[in-house]
């Protein structure tokens, strides 16, 4: 009799615990695929018959890789929504992204976060070329934690102390870098620039380096990028650029500079290496001007022009 007492005792002591919660594991998304709408702001995962939406601005997910323990933060709130739903048969995208979502199926329960953080923690997706070592930046990998989320239920609420949403990848704006391999020097500052009519590349050069006089075979003059003599700078553009941009006192206001990355400064034998070599062309002189293992950046974001990068071509006249 003893034994059944303890029993039933027991099971009340469970059932007075129980909240109807489940375990983290049971609503565990994070190696199911991110998706996105193209009409909101609502990235979401999909499995069976359950969905995990987060609502959030798409200006939240930045093109800038985060500093390492620096991730992200955003508060759970009206504007950065976190739902979990369940359905009553298999879920698709078309009942997240429509307007006017499909009859079924059926929202049978939903858990709404009322608390906690949103843990951002950006990466550059990047692509090297196997021939010259160069890389390119194709995207942003941001990585999505929960962090002390609250759900409220029908019957209570639900609070993870971390639980994890996945990755989800942006599109990293294209440079084209469709220079010709004619520059130009400006007569004043003697700064060398190449261009096309949305993106320069400067180059403040030291003008030892652009001397007149043919250099010997397989001997360049030599320089390292440097944060003012030998700086290193590529723009892009919002606007059309013009040759009227160049060679002025101060920077113009127009067109509007949409992207700016500097080179990092060289190392001997190393990295950040500029070689020009100089051979006669009839009457005057032609200055071969390559960029060896040099590195851009802009804040945290980098990409490397590759182990040897030919910036271009200046004709020049005794």
């Amino acid at each position: 009799m003893k034994k059944v007492v303890s029993l039933l005792a027991l099971v009340m002591l469970l059932n007075g615990c129980d909240d109807g919660n489940l375990t983290q594991e049971d609503i565990n998304f994070e190696d199911i695929p991110t998706q996105s709408c193209s009409i909101n702001n609502i990235i979401y995962k999909l499995k069976d018959e359950e969905s995990l939406l987060l609502e959030i601005p798409e200006t939240s997910f930045t093109n800038e890789p985060s500093t390492v323990g620096e991730p992200t933060l955003l508060d759970i709130n009206s504007a950065n929504r976190v739902v979990y739903r369940f359905y009553n048969g298999t879920v698709s995208a078309t009942n997240i992204c429509e307007t006017i979502p499909p009859a079924t199926p059926i929202v049978t329960d939903q858990w709404s976060a009322i608390a906690g953080k949103i843990q951002i923690f950006t990466t550059a997706v990047k692509t090297t070329n196997a021939t010259d070592n160069s890389t390119k930046i194709t995207g942003y990998n941001h990585n999505i934690v929960f962090k002390n989320i609250t759900f409220a239920k029908n019957n209570g609420t639900q609070v993870y102390e971390t639980f994890p949403f996945g990755d989800y990848v942006t599109t990293a704006n294209a440079l084209p870098f469709l220079f010709d391999q004619t520059v130009e020097q400006c007569s004043a500052s003697k700064q060398i620039y190449n261009y096309n009519s949305s993106e320069a590349l400067l180059l403040d050069i030291d003008p030892s380096l652009i001397v007149n006089s043919a250099t010997p075979l397989n001997t360049p003059r030599t320089g390292l990028i440097g944060t003012t003599v030998n700086k290193l700078t590529y723009r892009l553009f919002s606007g059309l650029l013009t040759s009227g941009y160049f060679c002025t006192g101060t920077i113009p206001s127009t067109p509007t500079v949409s992207e700016e990355w500097v080179a990092t400064s060289g190392v001997s034998n190393v990295s950040g290496i500029i070689e020009v070599t100089t051979t006669t062309l009839g009457t005057g002189f032609k200055h071969v001007i390559v960029l060896k293992n040099v590195t851009m950046k802009k804040g945290t974001n980098d990409f490397k022009l590759g182990d040897s990068f030919i910036y271009g071509e200046l004709l020049t006249t005794n």
